[in-house]
């Protein structure tokens, strides 16, 4: 895209000592870009791929709190449990992350999550709230942020925008007046338990793309970067291949079997060529 060369051409300036930073390296930069429509037919995480971006993520959260990388910590703990929720749990982008075009869909909210009982609450691609089990990974993730996060309110997003003018705008639209411009605006949130918007779903896309890319993560076919779907896919395989069809289909969601089989008929279909080559030995 057209922002990729502007962005790479001022982190060559960065190199290049022209500029102290990349304007274009930020999330406030890329938070209105087009929604990227991502590549998506069978696109999934590999095992491989899925351990090298959990890693990465908590590499991340390390390199953060030694302050060895420009990444406020509490940014680094959000970006991790994005990526291991996905991984662990299977969720659609839309389930995680705000839809600015969908307002049943604000993005996942702490009041939506029961550390307790485990679970959590997605409105689900049925446009019903559906409840998700949290394996020990997720409820681990979600614990850990939660502490650093320490959200004021339920309607607190647990992945808060990064761009600064929409909370500026939240407590705008909330008390009717503008905080002045250089204000602690976090504190003004959270003293007031107003809460800002969550990151947009192309937001979560970029997040994505900059863990796979700094994580080194190679890719093959026409997609760039580890896409959310690409973990819902990977789960479901994962547990259809080791033969556990019905359970998949709870994982993920699905109505039926049906819907299940069809997802994975390429699957299938190699299970069936195996059986016919054992019957022929």
């Amino acid at each position: 895209t057209y922002f990729a060369y502007v962005r790479a051409f001022l982190s060559f300036c960065v190199r290049d000592q022209q500029l102290d930073t990349n304007p274009a390296a930020t999330e406030d930069a890329e938070e209105f870009l087009p929604e990227d429509k991502p590549v998506r037919e069978t696109q999934f995480w590999e095992p491989e791929q899925r351990k090298r971006l959990i890693a990465y993520a908590n590499e991340r959260v390390q390199m953060a709190r030694d302050e060895v990388i420009d990444v406020p910590l509490e940014r680094a703990y959000r970006d991790r449990t994005i990526v291991i929720l996905l991984a662990e749990l299977g969720l659609r982008g839309a389930e995680c992350f705000r839809d600015s075009n969908d307002d049943e869909r604000p993005g996942l909210r702490w009041g939506d999550v029961d550390l307790e009982r485990g679970r959590l609450v997605v409105f689900g691609k049925s446009r019903e709230r559906e409840p998700v089990g949290l394996t020990e990974a997720a409820h681990d993730a979600l614990s850990r942020l939660e502490r650093v996060q320490k959200p004021p309110t339920d309607e607190w997003p647990l992945f808060p925008t990064g761009y600064t003018a929409s909370w500026y705008q939240a407590v705008e639209d909330a008390t009717g007046e503008r905080p002045p411009r250089g204000s602690d605006i976090e504190s003004i949130c959270r003293e007031k338990e107003i809460a800002p918007p969550a990151i947009t779903k192309e937001a979560g896309r970029q997040i994505l793309k900059q863990l796979t890319n700094e994580a080194g993560i190679e890719l093959e076919g026409e997609a760039t970067y580890l896409q959310p779907h690409g973990a819902r896919r990977a789960l479901g395989a994962e547990l259809y291949e080791k033969g556990h069809s019905e359970l998949a289909q709870k994982a993920l969601r699905h109505n039926s079997i049906e819907t299940t089989h069809e997802a994975y008929s390429d699957i299938q279909a190699e299970d069936v060529a195996k059986s016919i080559d054992e019957i022929r030995e």
